[in-house]
């Protein structure tokens, strides 16, 4: 496909083409943050009428985004895993059935503080799938999510070794004397970076289910149908978020120090 680049005058200043290319089925690996910081509350409240917890949310988040993903392209597949000290397998076979998928994430529960998180062991189970993936003309993408306001994550993993693309969405409490969300961030921000191989994507939301919603949203997009997160603007509301920060509808504006990048 050949397009024509105009400037704000419609001027013509230049012509690019985009090659034909292959966009191959996700095997897509959940790793699910089970640390004791994934009880903490959200501002939104379920049917019961008691705030919704973390890992409440974000199960919701992810069944909607399993949903979505499946009626956009029922081939996609998914295997769950979680994090504690470092990661284990919650269901290691990539399946496209809706029903494991719903049953395998409502069955997810959170353990007691596990203190910093060792991401290696996550990377090479996603490196050892993503060469089965490979084989099969698929891709393989692993969307992390993080609770953890308290310690930094770390891992020990080749710069040179990139076989999977990376997802981030980390939820965080507020800056305080006993945490330190920028500076998780920052490192989930590198990591993101070291282990990528397609264009992965962070984001983060204190206590806004809405931005988490919007946030998974956004991650539906193809690894290789993506620009640049830096050149985007979304998950973006249609009213300005300091508007957002009345309490009255659940979200705020300013809950992090960070912000996407």
């Amino acid at each position: 496909m050949e397009m024509v680049v105009a400037d704000d005058d419609g001027e013509s200043r230049g012509r690019y083409k985009l090659p034909p290319a292959r966009i191959n089925n996700e095997d897509i690996l959940f790793c699910i943050d089970v640390d004791s910081e994934s009880m903490s509350e959200m501002k939104s409240t379920g049917s019961n009428g008691r705030p919704l917890t973390r890992l409440e949310s974000v199960k919701q988040a992810i069944l909607l985004f399993i949903n979505t993903k499946l009626f956009i392209n029922p081939d996609h597949r998914f295997a769950f895993a979680t994090l504690a000290k470092s990661a284990s397998w919650l269901r290691k076979e990539f399946s496209s059935d809706l029903e494991s998928a719903v049953a395998t994430v409502r069955g997810v529960s959170a353990t007691s503080s596990c203190g910093q998180a060792d991401l290696t062991h996550l990377f090479k189970m996603a490196a050892h799938e993503a060469k089965k993936s490979n084989a099969q003309n698929r891709i393989l993408r692993v969307v992390l999510v993080y609770c953890r306001s308290s310690v930094r994550p770390y891992h020990q993993w080749p710069v040179n070794q990139k076989h999977f693309t990376l997802d981030v969405m980390y939820l965080h409490d507020k800056p305080g004397p006993d945490n330190c969300p920028q500076e998780v961030y920052d490192v989930l921000v590198e990591t993101l970076e070291h282990v990528s191989e397609y264009e992965g994507f962070i984001f983060e939301t204190g206590q806004g289910v809405r931005m988490l919603l919007r946030s998974m949203s956004v991650l539906l997009s193809h690894p290789q149908q993506r620009t640049a997160q830096e050149d985007m603007n979304t998950p973006k509301s249609l009213v300005k978020r300091v508007a957002e920060a009345d309490p009255a509808n659940g979200e705020d504006a300013r809950a992090v120090v960070v912000s996407n990048q």
